[in-house]
């Protein structure tokens, strides 16, 4: 992959991460946090396998569906 197209993905990752302190509803913010945290381990592995950013974002991504899954069974 091409280094700008993930240095993009990143940006915009941080971007979204950003975006989601902004809003209110919960599940606006859910949503548009995992879109982030989705970006970072994109970037993280067209970046060089960088574990330190794919782990904890793969992770807050599976606890951010499984609350929107519960929170819409409610």
């Amino acid at each position: 992959m091409i280094p700008e197209i993930a240095t993009y993905i990143g940006y915009s990752a941080s971007l979204f991460i950003v975006l989601s302190f902004i809003l209110k509803d919960i599940r606006k913010i859910r949503i548009v946090n995992m879109i982030g945290c989705i970006c970072f381990v994109i970037y993280g592995i067209f970046s060089g396998m960088l574990w330190p950013v794919i782990i904890p974002n793969g992770l807050i991504c599976f606890i951010q569906i499984y609350h929107l899954l519960t929170d819409k069974r409610k």
